[in-house]
């Protein structure tokens, strides 16, 4: 288990550099595209499940910090620029601000969430850029791209619209979205990385683009062309790192002392695993690589999936207007979260979820414990903790004692495996075995007629209150922040020794001291019930609603 010591409760402003002998951890999410509102889907399967990470390194004493950011550049900014009628500047000034806002409800404790669209990140992409070109692994190849003569520039997909051939068509009918004019195909000379020599079995990879909205090419040749969005948004964890501290590449420079985990949806593992990684092989420096990646698949929605045109499924922005607090959203989407097969979100297991395992389950367990201390002494304690003397020698209590060692040891090798869903699992059964012990122990009885038994039994009993406040902080920090409240009590609960190593367990009635006067008991869950359910079903079902 853990010992009550100093770990989470560090100035996280603080700048944050690699020390010597301690554990250093970079943690990075992939970066959010910025030309649209996330979904829940994209908050679980990057964002949020990072951020879990990151809290409990901090719970156990490790040198952690996270950065994310989002990901601005490319063709899809210039198109939702055209919609809208703006600049690629203004929508990623709007929708970036719409990110930040969204994570921040969400509780996403960044040490610092930037964008690629910064000086530091064209500074860091084009001198990457130039050292692959100095070690010639970058090669010249003209291919054949749309080009629009009424637009008088070159075509990327999402700039065309058109049929793909039938059995009636030899060639597919493409128009240019801007002007609708047929496009016609024009040669263009690119850059391509030389994978095939880097790491065997793999295709080259062109990574430039004909686009205005990008990491310019640092080359004469190239002026007018921009630095592909899939070959610069990676380098976004560098430049943002560099905006985070000038000596950024103590992190990312630092192989022997700087441990790299990756949080990525799987559709980006190619680019995680194959080009960033060998864009820095590539340079011939000492870069930090990644020692793990977090890969999810698709969270669902209902009976299909995510559309924001069409209204079906829940937006970051809607989370806050249903009034159902963060907490109850961040519980469920990491009992969710897809970390081997797609899962689906639904407003019936939504409900479930949290009236049976937050409000019976975890938020029953403390409110009979703090409720009942809190009662005028003659009913229960005066709010004030009883000693719980020869507490080792009450079996029932020995025996809980022994079995929360063990979930706490398998919570900490849970979420070193970054099986997060499972960590939380193992919390949540603590609870679980608190219930029982209430149960099992007849407080309610002892209290008069054994008052000893029943000082040992509290007294464990907040202890435990106490630890699922501190394990469940990297899950539901505001929902911890409340119970500590309740508690009077700081989060200091760290999980290693100065070496990084699993403490002796404490058992669960000496981690808080006798005679602490705790706060006032509140509810920590509401009921949601069958009219919100089927509210919220139907407001976010968009067209499907009258189907």
């Amino acid at each position: 288990m853990g010992d009550i010591s100093s770990g989470a409760g560090e100035d996280q402003k603080a700048t944050k550099l690699p020390i010597p002998g301690k554990r250093n951890i970079l943690i990075t999410s992939a970066l959010p595209y910025v030309n649209d509102v996330p979904h829940i889907g994209n908050i679980i399967g990057g964002v949020l499940s990072a951020d879990v990470f990151a809290r409990y390194c901090r719970l156990r004493g490790y040198n952690a910090i996270y950065v994310c950011g989002t990901d601005e550049y490319g063709a899809a900014t210039e198109t939702k620029a055209l919609e809208e009628n703006c600049t690629p500047k203004e929508i990623c000034d709007k929708y970036h601000e719409i990110h930040r806002d969204v994570y921040e409800w969400f509780n996403i404790s960044f040490d610092e969430f930037g964008r690629t669209s910064s000086p530091q990140h064209t500074e860091v992409c084009q001198a990457i850029f130039k050292k692959l070109q100095e070690n010639n692994w970058l090669f010249e190849n003209t291919v054949g791209q749309l080009y629009c003569d009424t637009c008088s520039k070159f075509l990327a997909e999402r700039h065309v619209e058109g049929t793909w051939p039938t059995p009636e068509l030899i060639h597919p009918i493409y128009v240019c979205k801007v002007c609708k004019t047929r496009p016609r195909i024009r040669d263009t000379d690119h850059l391509f990385l030389e994978l095939p020599l880097l790491e065997e079995g793999l295709k080259q990879r062109c990574i430039t683009r004909d686009l205005k909205w990008g990491v310019p090419v640092p080359s004469d040749k190239f002026k007018e062309k921009v630095i592909y969005v899939c070959f610069d948004a990676p380098i976004g964890y560098v430049s943002i790192t560099k905006c985070y501290t000038p000596e950024w590449e103590k992190w990312w420079k630092n192989p022997e002392n700087v441990e790299l985990y990756q949080f990525v949806g799987k559709d980006s593992v190619p680019f995680h695993t194959v080009l960033f990684p060998s864009t820095l092989i590539g340079t011939g420096e000492n870069w930090t690589m990644m020692k793990t990646v977090s890969v999810t698949e698709c969270l669902n929605y209902e009976t299909g999936k995510f559309s924001k045109s069409k209204g079906i499924g829940i937006y970051g922005n809607d989370t806050k207007d249903t009034n159902i607090p963060v907490e109850v959203w961040r519980y469920y989407l990491l009992t969710n979260r897809p970390e081997v097969s797609d899962t689906l979100f639904t407003w019936a297991d939504f409900k479930a979820k949290l009236n049976s395992e937050l409000l019976n389950n975890l938020g029953n367990f403390i409110k009979r414990v703090l409720s009942f201390i809190a009662k005028d002494s003659g009913l229960g304690y005066g709010s004030i903790i009883p000693d719980a003397p020869d507490a080792e020698s009450h079996l029932l209590t020995k025996a809980l004692g022994d079995k929360i060692g063990d979930y706490v040891d398998e919570y900490v090798e849970a979420m070193e495996k970054v099986k997060l869903k499972q960590g939380l699992k193992l919390a949540m059964s603590i609870s679980g075995e608190g219930n029982a012990y209430l149960q099992e122990s007849r407080f309610w009885k002892l209290y008069t007629e054994d008052p000893p038994s029943c000082s040992i039994v509290m007294r464990t009993s907040v202890g435990i209150v106490y630890l699922l406040a501190c394990l469940l902080e990297p899950f539901m920090p505001s929902f911890s922040i409340e119970v500590l409240k309740q508690l009077n009590l700081p989060l200091q609960l760290s999980l290693s020794d100065d070496k990084g190593d699993i403490k002796k367990a404490k058992t669960p009635w000496e981690f808080i001291p006798v005679g602490h006067k705790i706060g006032t008991p509140a509810p920590l869950f509401k009921e949601l019930n069958d009219e919100e359910v089927e509210f919220f079903r139907s407001k976010f079902a968009g067209s499907q609603a009258n189907s």
